[in-house]
């Protein structure tokens, strides 16, 4: 399956980079705030994320609302308390953070990502969406963010992670180190993944088309 690449890639690198400044530093008129999802990659407040790679925390039920989902009182409950060793095993056989189009292998069901996204939709209000976000607080270089609106427009409904990962690797992996130079050029910080650059886009071209 071969993904469709945000419109605003089919050009020069300027169209794009503008696309990202204006998602990621440029003020919404209505609050004279940046918009909430331009805090979801840097998001600390506790200042602990480094040493909570394996394990689900508030901060991380926190930050998804950034991205307009959220998880229920009882979803906070079993994730954190009664199932947060479950989960905390499963973040570790995840294994750290890498860049996805490192992954040599098939990301399939079977495997730590795929049981670890598994068991978070055993979770209450957990599905599709809010598992990718979750996941992908721990792991921003690995796993790539999913919503509807991602989905429509990298044709990626059907299955999400394995026609990325194939894209990013194809010509020897060309698509991965144009996102790193985008965000480059838009000075954003070396936490945005090369995927969250992908994924903005992605959401962009359908939430806010200029």
């Amino acid at each position: 399956m071969v993904i469709q690449l945000p419109k605003v890639l089919a050009g020069g690198d300027d169209a794009a980079v503008a696309v990202l400044r204006r998602y990621f530093t440029e003020p919404l008129v209505k609050t004279g705030y940046l918009r909430s999802g331009a805090r979801w990659d840097t998001w600390d407040s506790t200042g602990t994320r480094v040493q909570d790679v394996n394990v689900f925390t508030a901060d991380d039920l926190v930050a998804v609302t950034m991205l307009s989902v959220e998880v229920s009182p009882d979803g906070a409950q079993i994730l954190l308390r009664e199932r947060g060793d479950e989960f905390a095993r499963l973040l570790v056989e995840v294994g750290p953070d890498r860049d996805l189009v490192d992954e040599t292998g098939e990301l399939t069901p079977d495997s730590p990502v795929g049981r670890l996204d598994s068991a978070l939709w055993t979770v209450p209000s957990i599905g599709r969406t809010v598992a990718s976000k979750l996941i992908a607080r721990k792991r921003p270089r690995l796993l790539p963010i999913y919503d509807r609106a991602i989905g429509e427009v990298l044709g990626t409904k059907q299955a999400h992670l394995e026609p990325i990962r194939d894209a990013l690797r194809a010509d020897d992996g060309d698509l991965h180190r144009r996102l790193v130079s985008l965000r480059e050029q838009a000075e954003l910080d070396e936490s945005v993944p090369a995927l969250r650059i992908l994924t903005v886009l992605a959401w962009m071209q359908l939430k806010d088309p200029r």
